[in-house]
């Protein structure tokens, strides 16, 4: 299974963010982005791409453990970025990032634990990815509409791991598929 584990944003602010998408969207030259649409979208805490079947329990458990040992806390989606030349759209989030930074730390701390195979460790930059391009692509005027954007603040009470499906089809705009596999609630040790 394709996995990872993520922070997803509750259906209001999903709702909010859909309203500012259809603003980006409506930009010159956002015809030729890939825009990510709302069942996906989530704040990646580990990615842990094809995992063997064996090792889903363990990993399971001890993101149960991770997240027992994590309080809630408080987020908020704003503002926005790029990755490269513009491959990359993505909003930002505020409120307690080390707290969100700790639960990724985690994250990543068990599938190592549970046998799954990690990339090196790279520096955590908390985003909700909005829309990718295969090419470079300027997306100034995008960031200059996210810049006043922000949702209302949240509080963050469990993790998912959610598995990803990646689409087969070969129809142009097709997006993976996103199904949370396990949902465990934070600060529940005690």
């Amino acid at each position: 299974m394709r996995l990872f584990a993520a922070v997803l944003p509750p259906d209001d602010v999903t709702r909010s963010l859909t309203a500012e998408v259809e603003r980006l969207r409506a930009l010159p030259g956002a015809d030729t982005l890939r825009w990510t649409g709302r069942p996906g979208w989530h704040v990646t805490l580990a990615f842990y791409g094809e995992v063997d079947d064996v090792l889903v329990p363990d990993l399971d458990v001890r993101l149960e453990r991770a997240a027992a040992r994590t309080e809630p806390f408080e987020l908020a989606l704003g503002g926005g970025g790029r990755f490269g030349r513009g491959r990359a759209l993505w909003t930002g989030v505020d409120g307690d990032l080390r707290t969100l930074r700790l639960l990724a730390d985690r994250s990543e701390a068990a599938a190592r634990k549970a046998g799954v195979p990690m990339e090196d460790h790279r520096r955590y930059r908390p985003h909700l990815t909005l829309a990718r391009s295969r090419t470079d692509h300027d997306v100034r005027p995008h960031l200059d509409v996210l810049g006043g954007y922000r949702s209302r603040t949240w509080t963050v009470t469990e993790l998912a791991l959610v598995r990803s499906s990646l689409p087969t089809s070969g129809v142009p705009g097709e997006q993976p598929r996103y199904e949370a596999v396990a949902r465990h609630a934070l600060g529940a040790a005690g």
